[in-house]
């Protein structure tokens, strides 16, 4: 059966209508818009923040990332080092969508961030770390600026050091705890 020019024109006019709003639908970025966190298919955001205002991305106890730190003694200060599991560090310019089980972490001491790191390690200066007892936290970020969260928490580890005054005499090297 031959096709005319309208029965084309039907046919293209039908096709438009069902999938072009398909498409629009499909062709959504995921960034953020007014402020808040777009929805991505890793983790579910919630509205519950960090103390920095991001939000937490809740995800599943099961293959969550983890972070383990680990402190010690470094001439001139302090060498962090992390350890990840089901964690990896995404390369400089990643875009800004979660991806599971990627991102970045963000090293803290007594609860002021110091750095952003991409890397398993980090050169703590001792300037940072004076007398006293000090908390060195890394938390996991996803890449869209979401915290990594579990059960509501978000995914860090926590190590203290303590700074005596035995560092302040020439030679004397700080200790970790």
């Amino acid at each position: 059966m031959p096709r005319t020019s309208w029965t084309r024109r039907t046919l293209a006019a039908l096709a438009a209508g069902v999938l072009l709003p398909l498409g629009a639908a499909a062709c959504s970025t995921g960034h953020a818009r007014g402020g808040t966190v777009a929805s991505s298919p890793v983790g579910k955001v919630l509205d519950d923040t960090d103390e920095s205002g991001r939000h937490l991305r809740e995800v599943g106890r099961k293959n969550a990332p983890e972070v383990g730190v680990e402190v010690t003694p470094d001439s001139g200060g302090w060498h962090v080092r992390l350890t990840f599991r089901h964690f990896r560090c995404s390369a400089p310019g990643a875009g800004s969508t979660a991806v599971t089980g990627r991102g970045l972490v963000y090293l803290f001491v007594d609860g002021r961030r110091i750095t952003r790191l991409r890397s398993h390690e980090y050169h703590l200066p001792d300037g940072l770390v004076p007398h006293g007892t000090h908390h060195v936290t890394a938390r996991l970020y996803a890449d869209d600026g979401t915290v990594w969260a579990v059960h509501g928490k978000p995914v860090q580890s926590t190590a203290d050091i303590t700074v005596s005054d035995a560092e302040t005499a020439p030679g004397a090297s700080p200790t970790a705890r």
